[in-house]
């Protein structure tokens, strides 16, 4: 596809393109530039395993700002089921369209890179696959089964909303569980009709509650993004239902807009107010909520996953959240963490 071609598909993700395009930027802010010297060939030898796996993961495929530090660790989101999406979300960089038909084969692959890569703790996510008529649930399943033969590996995923076949995707999802079930519901509901145009939601709620109901034992997680036009009290309203909702597991980050063809950031949050983010989850009864301006659903989710675990097992009347974000963890140079902690 020609660069123009590329940018004329990028362009219909956003009904009021030149509206946006016309728009002063906001700064960026000091807090969020990256301070990190990667090992480059720590990094090639990252992407290489992975295009002779024939694998996609969503640090590049999103532009994810800690794909540096991440691949640097030799840790990485899979992505499966192919990188073009049936949604078109204009806050996000994944391609959308027609997707190509499922690969059999991919989740054997996806264990393979996972063993040579020594991961023991993996975050499968995915692009939307509307076509499918299961949502691609079955896929996850049998990637899941397929790490799991793999001695102590434990497992996050991070599944789409399943729109109209929630009952039929938990069902094989069921069927070889993960150690967290993570579904972001990314924004406030105010802002959904212009940044989750395909998503609704109560649907994405009720997707949560319905998986931590049918499986109480396994974590349930979701994450938030600010910068898109929200208010802090809406904010931790969201906070609210999804804890109504049966999530024990948050994160919340910055927006960061991949181009000028995507949803322009509307502000940005100051790592004091992340901050406070965290001591609110923590009021609220989080297990854990990593809160921070780099902070992004599946970034540090081993962390993440083992602090909820360590919560859980004391089985203490009231959960505690054992850390809250400092205003030096908000660097990427660090783990940009809050945690009480995509």
């Amino acid at each position: 596809m020609a660069l123009s071609d590329f940018n004329k598909n990028r362009e219909v993700k956003i009904k009021n393109y030149k509206e946006f395009i016309a728009q002063e930027k906001l700064k960026k802010p000091e807090w969020l530039k990256i301070k990190i010297s990667p090992n480059r060939q720590t990094i090639k030898e990252v992407k290489n395993l992975l295009a002779s796996n024939i694998l996609s993961t969503v640090c590049e495929q999103a532009c994810c700002p800690n794909l540096g530090e991440c691949f640097n660790n030799k840790r990485a989101t899979f992505l499966i089921m192919g990188n073009v999406c049936t949604r078109r979300c204009p806050f996000c960089d994944i391609a959308h369209g027609y997707p190509d038909p499922l690969d059999p084969d991919e989740p054997k692959r996806l264990a393979e890179a996972v063993k040579a890569l020594k991961l023991k703790y993996v975050v499968i996510t995915s692009v939307d696959r509307d076509d499918l008529k299961d949502g691609g649930a079955s896929h996850f399943a049998e990637c899941v089964q397929e790490l799991k033969k793999q001695e102590g590996v434990k497992v996050e995923i991070l599944v789409p909303d399943f729109r109209g076949r929630v009952e039929r995707a938990i069902d094989e999802l069921l069927s070889a569980p993960p150690d967290v079930f993570n579904h972001n519901i990314e924004t406030v509901p105010r802002l959904y009709k212009e940044a989750r145009p395909g998503g609704n939601y109560t649907h994405s709620l009720n997707l949560l509650r319905t998986w931590s109901e049918r499986s109480p034992s396994i974590p349930t997680k979701s994450g938030i993004m600010v910068g898109l036009g929200e208010t802090d009290e809406e904010v931790l309203e969201v906070m609210k239902d999804l804890r109504e909702f049966g999530v024990s597991m948050l994160t919340i980050g910055q927006y960061l807009a991949p181009s000028k063809y995507h949803i322009p950031v509307k502000r940005y949050v100051s790592p004091e107010t992340f901050s406070w983010f965290a001591e609110k989850a923590k009021e609220m009864g989080f297990l854990s909520c990593f809160s921070g301006p780099l902070i992004r659903s599946s970034y540090s989710a081993l962390e993440q996953a083992q602090e909820a675990s360590s919560l859980l097992s004391k089985k203490t009347e009231r959960p505690q959240i054992l850390h809250i974000a400092s205003e030096r963890a908000s660097f990427c140079s660090l783990q940009c963490r809050a945690s009480c902690s995509e």
